[in-house]
Protein backbone atom coordinates (compact mmCIF):
# COMPACT_ATOMS: atom_id res chain seq x y z
CA UNK A 1 0.00 0.00 0.00
CA UNK A 2 1.21 3.23 -1.18
CA UNK A 3 1.20 5.30 2.09
CA UNK A 4 0.76 8.35 -0.16
CA UNK A 5 -2.71 7.30 -1.78
CA UNK A 6 -3.96 4.84 0.90
CA UNK A 7 -6.59 2.84 -0.62
CA UNK A 8 -9.32 3.89 1.86
CA UNK A 9 -9.57 7.47 0.17
CA UNK A 10 -10.13 6.35 -3.49
CA UNK A 11 -13.72 5.06 -4.94
CA UNK A 12 -13.57 3.92 -8.07
CA UNK A 13 -11.66 6.84 -10.13
CA UNK A 14 -11.88 9.46 -7.50
CA UNK A 15 -9.80 10.52 -4.70
CA UNK A 16 -11.12 12.01 -1.49
CA UNK A 17 -8.76 14.51 -2.07
CA UNK A 18 -10.03 15.59 -5.37
CA UNK A 19 -13.47 15.30 -4.29
CA UNK A 20 -12.65 17.37 -1.24
CA UNK A 21 -11.22 19.96 -3.29
CA UNK A 22 -14.24 20.48 -5.33
CA UNK A 23 -16.65 20.36 -2.71
CA UNK A 24 -15.27 22.82 -0.38
CA UNK A 25 -13.42 25.04 -3.53
CA UNK A 26 -16.21 28.12 -2.95
CA UNK A 27 -15.75 27.87 0.98
CA UNK A 28 -13.53 30.00 3.27
CA UNK A 29 -11.82 28.78 6.63
CA UNK A 30 -13.51 26.89 9.10
CA UNK A 31 -16.64 26.17 7.24
CA UNK A 32 -14.22 24.40 4.41
CA UNK A 33 -12.24 22.65 7.05
CA UNK A 34 -15.48 21.61 8.55
CA UNK A 35 -16.97 20.24 4.67
CA UNK A 36 -13.51 18.48 4.20
CA UNK A 37 -13.46 16.96 7.05
CA UNK A 38 -17.31 15.44 6.93
CA UNK A 39 -16.39 14.14 3.40
CA UNK A 40 -13.25 12.18 4.67
CA UNK A 41 -14.73 10.80 7.58
CA UNK A 42 -17.97 9.47 5.87
CA UNK A 43 -15.96 8.56 2.56
CA UNK A 44 -13.47 6.38 4.33
CA UNK A 45 -15.48 4.55 7.49
CA UNK A 46 -16.37 1.57 5.69
CA UNK A 47 -12.68 0.64 4.75
CA UNK A 48 -11.07 2.10 7.55
CA UNK A 49 -12.69 2.82 11.21
CA UNK A 50 -16.54 2.33 10.93
CA UNK A 51 -18.81 3.77 13.40
CA UNK A 52 -16.02 5.29 15.04
CA UNK A 53 -15.07 7.50 11.54
CA UNK A 54 -19.00 8.13 11.43
CA UNK A 55 -18.75 9.73 14.64
CA UNK A 56 -15.72 11.95 13.94
CA UNK A 57 -18.11 13.29 10.63
CA UNK A 58 -21.22 13.82 12.68
CA UNK A 59 -18.50 15.78 15.11
CA UNK A 60 -17.42 18.06 12.10
CA UNK A 61 -21.11 18.13 11.13
CA UNK A 62 -22.16 19.89 14.42
CA UNK A 63 -19.16 22.39 14.23
CA UNK A 64 -20.34 23.15 10.69
CA UNK A 65 -23.68 23.54 11.85
CA UNK A 66 -23.01 26.06 14.58
CA UNK A 67 -20.75 28.04 12.20
CA UNK A 68 -23.06 28.67 9.51
CA UNK A 69 -25.80 29.47 12.12
CA UNK A 70 -23.73 31.70 13.72
CA UNK A 71 -22.42 33.57 10.21
CA UNK A 72 -25.75 33.16 8.27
Amino acid sequence: MDKSNPTHYKQGSIECIEAIESATSSLDGFEGFCVGNVIKYVWRYDNKNGVEDLKKAKWYLDMLIKQVDVTR
